[in-house]
């Protein structure tokens, strides 16, 4: 495509790309900024039934629905040209024939050759029905492996006793030693042996629990697609392109789509515990300046701020720069930030700010404090805990697993630095993310 220009484009169509990625098990289109085609996979093509002759001239709309015309310009696009991607998004494809074509869409617009272009995989959305089976059956495994260590326990300590027993008879009579220092040694033998046998029913119980992390991660790739697929189509619907839309449907669709956006953060949750848990996380290490991390983080909870009224101030100097993993940093930004929206009454206010690292410990510090109603003193140890959600009194604000600040304290020991909590009753909490001050790695 290099020098390539618009007029050429037109005349000759899409062109050709390596036979790899022409034939790769997704679709894949490049388009201007203009829109104009610059090149489209054979999978895409036969997917739509179109060959690359009559897509010439053609703009990226012209393989759109119409809603998703209008979603790819007041949302997709403008999306690409804020954040330079789009991950997982929802698009309908319009086929030669006229028929829809669900899709997810990841894009990454890059500047080529002295102009902006996006490159986009289409990746078909098909309902699946997998694992139920493989479910209960490592359930029972593990159950099975469970109660058989359980067993053999009671088998040792049985065992323990009964040596136990000997040996005072031993001291009692001395008459018998030999007769019972060879049933000590019996004992001992078969002692070892169920000693070996638990060892071995152990290995498999972790064997089973680590079938069941790896599960639980498969499960929730699985369940995010369809999920991703009913929250694209309520938005189809609440904009009115399947028909006019009443107040009371409207109303509905709304919590259909919180429900949706609810149960899509609880499997992410679990996803990323799972992850955690199985050592599957990777950190790519960068210079981050985490006044750029507060500032991408801001636009994603402005909507909860205006909705419960509360004031945000940010207090990141350009300066304060940790070596960590940029979207992991961002992630457990997004986690302290939600969490404070949640225990923040109306009125209240959230500051976020940062210092610079000190001696001995080297780290640099991002702090999350609110007006909340705070945590009691003896509930501190327990809100890093997986699944724990801290009740005050008779309050309990809190949606989802209980996940969110174990999984942000596992990440952030992950990159060499921790997340610590100081909170007073009726007054307030303070979240310190500490990660470890920018340096040019050794080597």
């Amino acid at each position: 495509m290099t020098g390539v220009g618009a007029s050429e484009l037109e005349a000759e169509g899409p062109s050709a790309l390596d036979p790899l990625l022409d034939r790769a098990p997704c679709g894949f289109v490049s388009f201007a900024d203009d829109g104009c085609i610059r090149a489209v996979n054979a999978t895409l093509l036969s997917t739509l039934g179109y060959t690359r002759a009559e897509l010439a001239g053609r703009r990226i709309e012209a393989l759109l629905t119409i809603g998703s015309r209008i979603f790819y310009q007041t949302h997709f696009f403008p999306l690409l040209r804020l954040q330079g991607q789009a991950d997982e998004v929802f698009l309908l494809l319009s086929a030669k024939d006229g028929q829809d074509v669900g899709a997810l869409a990841n894009a990454v617009r890059r500047e080529r050759d002295g102009a902006w272009v996006t490159d986009c995989v289409l990746m078909p959305v098909r309902e699946r029905r997998k694992f139920e089976d493989a479910l209960v059956r490592a359930k029972k495994e593990a159950e099975t492996a469970l109660a058989l260590a359980d067993a053999h326990r009671r088998d040792v300590e049985a065992a323990n006793a009964e040596l136990e027993q000997q040996a005072a008879e031993l001291e009692a009579n001395q008459q018998q030693i030999e007769e019972q220092a060879e049933e000590l040694r019996t004992i001992n033998d078969e002692l070892l042996e169920r000693t070996l046998e638990l060892e071995q029913q152990r290995t498999l119980a972790e064997e089973a629990n680590k079938a069941k992390s790896a599960f639980l991660a498969s499960m929730s790739h699985e369940l995010r697609t369809p999920l991703n697929a009913i929250g694209g189509y309520v938005q189809l619907l609440d904009m009115g392109l399947q028909g006019p839309v009443t107040d009371a449907q409207r109303e509905a669709l709304g919590r259909i789509e919180r429900s949706q956006r609810h149960l899509l953060r609880l499997i992410n949750d679990i996803l990323n515990l799972a992850r955690i848990e199985a050592g599957r996380v990777e950190y790519r290490e960068e210079l981050v300046p985490l006044h750029q991390v507060a500032a991408a983080v801001l636009p994603m909870i402005e909507p909860q701020l205006a909705e419960r009224g509360l004031r945000i101030e940010m207090d990141v100097p350009r300066d304060v720069i940790a070596w960590a993993d940029g979207e992991k940093v961002e992630q457990v930004l997004l986690n302290l930030l939600s969490n404070a929206v949640k225990f923040t009454a109306s009125g209240g206010s959230i500051r976020v700010d940062a210092t610079h690292a000190s001696p001995p410990d080297g780290l640099v510090r991002l702090r999350v404090r609110d007006t909340g109603i705070g945590i009691p003193a003896d509930r501190l140890d327990h809100v890093f805990e997986p699944f724990v959600q801290v009740k005050v009194g008779h309050i309990n604000r809190t949606e989802g697993t209980g996940l969110g600040l174990a999984i942000s304290r596992d990440l952030a020991r992950g990159m060499g630095g921790d997340l610590s909590l100081e909170s007073t009753l009726g007054v307030g909490s303070t979240f310190t993310l500490a990660l470890p001050v920018a340096t040019t790695p050794a080597g």
